[in-house]
Parts: C-alpha cells; structure tokens; sequence
C-alpha cells in the first residue's frame, strides 16, 4: 500500500508538470523593452496665430485742448508667429525652456473725432493706420498634469523682453485735407506670458505640441508724427499703450533622450 501509494504521487506530480509546461508553452514570450529615460534636453519648433489688442492709443496733442473721441478704438488683424527653443525636462512633471519667436506684421486701424473748441462741434476726424511686428524673447517654466493615452496637457508662465516696431504709421484727417506720416520705430519692453495645451508622444523621442498663450508685450510707439507738409512743432510720437494677445500655435519637441 505503501509502494502504491508512493507510485500515485508521483503520476500526479508528473501530470501536473507536464500540464504547466503545455501552459507555459502557450504564453507568448515579450522581450523587455527598457523605457525612455525621463529627463534630458530637448529642441522645440512652432507656428501660430496671433490675435493683439492694445488697450488706447495716446499723443502728447491729445492733452493740448480740446476733446478727442475715438469711434474705433484700434484693432490689429491676426499676424503669423514663428519661433525656436531650446529645453530641459528635469523630471516627470517639471520642464522648462528658452525661445526667441518672430512675430509677423500685423495691419492696425483706428478712427477718432475731435472738437477743438469744445463748442460741441466737431471739427474733424482722424483715421490712424500702421502695422506692427515684435521679436519676443521668454524664459518659460512648464508643469506637465500626468499622460494618458500618450496625450500630457501642461500649464505654464514665462518672463522675457519683446521688441515692438511700428512702421508705415499715417493720419489721414478726411474733413480737412490733412494727411500726416512717422518713420519707424522700435522700443524694447518687459513681457511676460501665461500658457496652457497638451503635447502628444508620437514616439519616446518626438512630441507634437498644441498651445494656447496670453502674452503681455507691453508698450509700442511709432516715429514722431510731421505733417504732409514737413511741419512739426513738438515730438508726438503715437504711443500704442498695453499691447496683448492671444496666441494659438502647433509645434513639434525633439527630446535627446
């Protein structure tokens, strides 16, 4: 009994061997895959879309007497964005870069009346046209929300300088004949920028990446403004105050992992 008994045990320790191994059998094989390494620097390209507003318009002239009134108070058409950076990404969640982007030139318009007696008759209008493009420089600081599906929505800020230019700037003054005119002219400024999107792993390598920007550009102003006929008494170059925008671009991260 003994003998039998021994015999039966190890008939169902080899049936159950053989059983594992046809299992095993069955189950595929996957070769370990060592996963991206998370940090590194990265380059970065993007195209966009601008859409500016500028809070008022103001000239020296305006203080002089009288009562201005804008009927328009001035609106940029969109303008193209085009911009370069460069990275790190220092952990799952934390990244940040550096870019320099060209914004395009963008067509500007305005109409204002004015009263210079302040008899409550208007003596006039004056329709303001120039264009307007900036280089922009920030230092941007990123925090990536977590990923599924391969898609990581992020938020973020920067800090730089744009260098705002107006050029082509006229006064077209209808009523009275008059037409006056101003060179060009740049001015540095402080901006700053809040951003949001989502970027989309393509491969552990390469990022596809659509964001949405509020940039503060700060302040323009054309060259001083002369009449059609050279006169000009005082230095009033037309101050374009608290330009902003909002952005829309579509880019691509290449990270050197």
């Amino acid at each position: 009994m003994n003998g039998m008994l021994k015999f039966t045990l190890a008939a169902a320790v080899a049936v159950a061997a053989t059983t594992g191994a046809a299992r095993a059998a069955d189950v595929p094989i996957v070769p370990y895959v060592e996963p991206a390494p998370i940090g590194g620097w990265y380059l970065r390209g993007y195209i966009g879309m601008s859409n500016q507003q500028v809070d008022k318009l103001d000239n020296v002239l305006f203080a002089t007497g009288g009562t201005v009134q804008f009927l328009d108070s001035g609106s940029f058409d969109s303008a193209p964005i085009y911009g370069v950076g460069v990275g790190y990404q220092f952990n799952p969640w934390f990244r940040g870069d550096l870019t320099g982007e060209y914004r395009g030139k963008a067509s500007f318009s305005a109409l204002d009346r004015y009263d210079f007696n302040n008899d409550g008759v208007w003596d006039g209008t004056n329709q303001y046209t120039a264009t307007k493009h900036e280089w922009l420089l920030l230092a941007n600081a990123y925090v990536d929300l977590g990923t599924w599906w391969g898609i990581t929505p992020y938020v973020g800020a920067g800090i730089g300088a744009s260098n705002n230019t107006i050029s082509g700037f006229q006064d077209i003054n209808t009523p009275n004949a008059g037409v006056a005119y101003a060179d060009s002219a740049s001015k540095w400024n402080f901006a700053w920028a809040l951003h949001a999107g989502a970027g989309w792993a393509v491969t552990p390598n390469v990022t596809v990446d659509l964001g949405y920007r509020y940039v503060d550009l700060g302040d323009a102003q054309s060259g001083d403004i002369i009449a059609y006929t050279g006169a000009n008494t005082v230095n009033n170059p037309m101050i374009f105050d608290s330009l902003t925008s909002h952005d829309v671009h579509i880019g691509v991260r290449y990270a050197f992992q």
